[in-house]
This record gives structure tokens, C-alpha cells and sequence, in this order.
């Protein structure tokens, strides 16, 4: 997915950075506490000993639950094959988010959300007739996600849709497998404000991905959580929003003391901080904060800008990712 903050460019710089601070990564706990579509955790998963994932989205939840948390292989091709056949239905999301329906709004063509409440609603019926597994149900979920989204009529973000169907946009849905990595771990998946769960757990390496500004996820990948949660509710103004939760590291006047108390908490021999240099805390701030608990160094890349608004004047199409990192001598 073409994801605000996404480190997928940015793997090996991670990978690098974090085994020439710590060593060998194979006998280590790795957390990803913002974990947003899963990007970092899959790239640990076969890497390190244990992953333990979390993000406070529910579209996140359903991506981690199945990349991270699924582990074992099972059959699904009789079922993606019944899903991708199914007749279309006039669900939620045509309802409300597709103009043949009246809405006002077209995220997705008539039918492709037809089609995607068909396959989520013959899912939900798979689970609570109990013909799939939990594991099965978050795989179906993460895969109607992914390829919902690569035909959605936005430019990258939920905040609005388009007002013409562009190319991608007119292609017909076709639920894709989303294949996650086998492995005989023991993996936990976390659906919880991160300054909350990080008391409750434990490890070597931390590893965070926080919003860097107001952006909030909930807003701007809000209708991924409605076809997640596919609950009854009553979209909200021009673009459709549902309620949505608001991080405090989008907030200037929360993020500092929010950050602080994380790195305080935190039971981690090791922590690593992905911000980058336009985000609401200068360099000081973070370098300030983290040198109280450790040892604190910090290596920079250059790489190229996520735009999610084509008709956003930047500076530079090139931006700076930092790497703070911290060896926490209280872990």
C-alpha cells in the first residue's frame, strides 16, 4: 500500500543500522509499536526470535494480525475464488461511498463497492457461522483491504476522493491473497495506544514509527476501518468520516511529554526512533529526551518524499529520515 510515514524504501538503512548497533538480531524480541501497515514487523519477522506488533488502528490490526500474527499455512484458494465470483451487493460502502448510490461520494466505482461488500459481508458470515478460523478471518480481511485499496479512487489518502474515476479506479476489484511468511515463532498482536501497552511488555529492540505531524491516520485512512469494522454508523460531511481517534503525537503541545514518558517506560535494551526532519519535535527535543535514559547516537538518510498532495508546493521532492538511537542503560 502507498502508505503516509511508509519505511518500505527504508528497510535496508534499518536493517544496517539497527544489527551494527545491537549485533546479532536472531536471538532478539523486536518490537514495532506504530506499526501501521506492518512493513517493518514482516521484514523482522523472519529475522529476530519474536515480533510483537501493535498500532492503535483497526485497519492496522486486521494487516499486523495477518502478516505478523498468522504463521501457520492453511488452504484459501476455494475460498478467495468463491469471494472473487460472488453476485454484487448494495452494502454500506455503496451506499455511502459510491455516486451511483446517491452519496455525493465516489471513493470506489459502483462496482467495486458492490463488489467489496459482497466479499466482506460473505466473510463475516464465514466467522460467525464458524466455516473459518480466526486466522483465516483476519486473512481474508487483510486481503480484501489491500486490494480494495489498490482500486480506490483517491490520491493515496481517505481524506477526499477524486472527482473523475482514474485509471486504476475503473480496473474491476479482484481480491488478491495476502501471503504472509511462514514460521514457527510465537508472534503477539497489540491493538492499543502505545504510551499504554508499553508498560506491559518487554524486549531487545524497540523500534518507533510515530506520526511525525497533525496528520491524523484515522482521518486519513478512515474508510480502510470501515470496511474492517464494517459497522452501522452515519458518515460524517462531504468525505464520509467516521469518528476516529486522535494520536497525541499529532498535537505540538502533547508530543514532547508523551515521547518522554514512552522512552521512560519503556523495558528495552535497545530503541530506535524513525523521524524525520520536518516532524513536530526538533532534533534537540529527541536528542535531549533520549540522552536522559542512555546512550544516545543518531545516522540520517536522504529519500524520496511521500506526496499525497500532487498540488502541494514542496521545497524539495527529497527529505531527510533520522535514526535516533538509544542505548537504554535502565532497560
Amino acid at each position: 500500500m502507498n502508505y503516509i510515514g511508509s519505511k518500505y524504501k527504508l528497510l535496508s538503512f534499518l536493517y544496517q543500522n539497527i544489527c551494527n548497533t545491537v549485533g546479532d538480531v536472531e536471538s532478539c524480541v523486536f518490537c514495532d509499536l506504530f506499526a501501521g501497515t506492518s512493513v517493518v514487523g514482516r521484514y523482522f519477522k523472519t529475522k529476530t526470535k519474536k515480533v510483537i506488533s501493535n498500532d492503535i488502528e483497526y485497519y492496522s490490526y486486521v494487516l499486523n494480525r495477518n502478516y505478523i500474527g498468522n504463521c501457520k499455512e492453511f488452504l484459501y484458494e476455494a475460498k478467495i475464488k468463491e469471494l472473487n465470483e460472488l453476485p454484487k451487493v448494495d452494502g454500506f460502502i455503496y451506499q455511502n461511498y459510491c455516486l451511483g448510490s446517491g452519496s455525493g461520494r465516489q471513493y470506489f466505482s459502483d462496482e467495486n463497492g458492490q463488489k467489496i461488500d459482497a466479499i466482506r459481508l460473505k466473510i463475516e458470515e464465514w466467522m460467525i457461522n464458524k466455516e473459518i478460523s480466526d486466522d483465516a478471518y483476519y486473512f481474508f480481511l487483510a486481503s480484501l483491504l489491500e486490494s480494495a485499496d489498490r482500486v480506490a479512487n483517491t490520491a493515496s489518502v481517505y481524506g477526499a476522493f477524486l472527482k473523475k474515476l482514474k485509471k486504476s479506479a475503473q480496473k474491476t476489484l479482484i481480491l488478491e491473497p495476502a501471503l504472509f511468511q511462514i514460521d514457527q515463532h510465537n508472534h503477539e498482536v497489540y491493538q492499543e495506544d502505545a504510551n499504554s501497552l508499553i508498560s506491559k511488555i518487554q524486549g531487545d529492540i524497540l523500534y518507533l514509527d510515530p506520526p511525525y505531524n497533525e496528520r491524523q491516520y484515522g482521518a486519513n485512512y478512515h474508510l480502510l476501518n470501515t470496511i474492517a469494522l464494517y459497522d452501522n454508523f452515519t458518515p460524517k460531511g462531504k468525505t464520509g468520516l467516521r469518528d476516529y481517534n486522535r494520536s497525541a503525537y499529532c498535537k505540538k503541545s502533547d508530543v514532547l511529554r508523551n515521547f518522554d514518558k514512552l522512552i521512560k517506560e519503556a523495558r528495552f535494551s535497545y530503541i530506535f526512533l524513525s523521524y524525520n526532519n520536518e516532524g513536530l519535535m526538533s532534533d534537540e527535543d529527541i536528542k535531549n529526551t533520549m540522552s536522559k535514559y542512555g546512550c544516545y547516537t543518531l545516522v540520517t538518510t536522504n529519500y524520496q518524499r511521500f506526496k499525497a498532495d500532487s498540488s502541494r508546493e514542496y521545497t524539495s521532492d527529497k527529505t531527510t529520515e533520522y535514526l535516533h538511537i538509544l542505548k537504554k542503560t535502565n532497560a
